[in-house]
């Protein structure tokens, strides 16, 4: 019976459940995370052996201190993240019928969230680092060019698909991302610089053994032995370059893809575009990525001045004549329907929650339908 399960025996089955949902890197984060909480207990208290002793205190409230006086210390966020495995498997537990006790971690028991500054490259550092990439015709020097072009992920870019450019409608092109860490795909426009990028990444791709195609026939990097091979051949060759361009501090890709989220920024895109190009949930989570110096907040003050006087107008969907409507194409109806989500995402933070919610959900739709138009176009 399951009532007469231990402590141990029921945290380590609901890890395995969870192994069935979540990415294997996140799973193991569970498994970490339960059983430092069990190896406080064990050495504190033995005699623990049942959910229904479980208490706040002395049993939640002493691990969340000997998580503040781990040595070295941990950072708040990884305690933080501690904390949040903890509860999500101790609800799980009890919504699936066992006895424990509620409210075991609460609120107030969180630590305050680290407040980062965002990391993009100095301009005149950028500058030279993309002049040095631009020197070198190597695979890994297009595949950072490439990062920084189009803001992705260097786990995104690792995992592109070989047929990754997608052609949208006239010369609008798009590159297709993968599911990648928040579980969902997305198209970044592309200009012209950034198709010759992925021109050559695929006449370079050619010229690898056959031996490394073959392990990665659906992948636009080859992988000649595996995955973290070619992610820490990256790293060096990036380091090389940035010492090149004598660039100041650690440059990872990450700063590549701060540095995109900047310069756009810069150049006009808005926060809600900005947050779909670079693949994010919330808006919180873009504004970390940018970097808003006392140049632009003058800038932008000055332009506020400027247009004071005249009213902002949404733009307006063209509406297509009834006798020209047999003559619409799949790429029309697909920039269209672009084109709505973007009214879309405009108007979202101008509501309350629940109307929010539901354009948010009307966008997921359109999104979906213009995958389908997607898939039609490639048959």
């Amino acid at each position: 019976m399951k009532r007469s399960q231990s402590l141990d025996q029921i945290l380590e089955a609901q890890v395995e459940r969870l192994a069935t949902i979540c990415r294997p890197r996140s799973v193991n984060e569970y498994r970490y995370s339960v059983r430092g909480f069990l190896a406080y207990l064990h050495a504190n208290f033995p005699c623990l052996h049942k959910t229904s002793q479980l208490r706040r205190d002395p049993h939640l409230l002493g691990w969340f201190r000997s998580l503040c006086e781990r040595q070295p210390p941990l950072r708040n966020a990884t305690r933080e993240k501690r904390l949040t495995l903890l509860r999500r498997l101790l609800r799980d537990i009890s919504d699936s019928g066992y006895p424990i006790p509620s409210d075991l971690i609460r609120g107030e028991d969180f630590p305050v969230r680290d407040h980062y500054l965002p990391r993009p490259l100095p301009p005149e550092e950028d500058l030279r680092l993309q002049q040095q990439l631009r020197l070198t015709d190597t695979l890994e020097a297009h595949a950072l060019r490439l990062i920084r072009a189009t803001g992705i992920r260097v786990g995104e870019c690792l995992d592109l698909p070989f047929h990754c450019l997608q052609q949208l409608s006239g010369q609008q092109a798009a590159l297709r991302v993968p599911l990648g860490k928040l579980h969902s795909e997305r198209w970044v426009p592309v200009d012209d610089g950034t198709r010759r990028v992925l021109a050559r990444l695929v006449q370079l791709r050619a010229l690898a053994p056959s031996s490394c195609l073959a392990k990665s026939q659906e992948f636009l990097l080859p992988r000649c032995t595996s995955r973290s091979a070619l992610y820490r051949r990256l790293l060096q060759v990036l380091a090389a370059h940035a010492r090149c361009a004598e660039c100041t501090g650690k440059v990872t890709p990450h700063r590549l893809r701060h540095s995109f989220a900047t310069e756009m920024v810069r150049l006009g895109v808005s926060l809600p575009v900005l947050m779909q190009l670079l693949g994010h949930k919330n808006i919180h989570m873009t504004l970390r990525y940018v970097e808003v110096a006392q140049l632009d907040v003058q800038r932008e003050f000055q332009r506020a001045q400027q247009n004071a006087g005249s009213r902002h107008v949404v733009p307006q969907l063209p509406i297509t004549p009834r006798p020209v409507l047999q003559q619409v194409d799949i790429p029309a109806i697909r920039q269209a329907i672009a084109a709505a989500r973007h009214l879309f995402q405009l108007l979202q933070p101008q509501l309350q929650d629940k109307p929010r919610k539901k354009l948010r959900r009307l966008s997921e739709r359109l999104l979906k339908i213009g995958h389908e138009l997607d898939h039609l176009l490639s048959k």
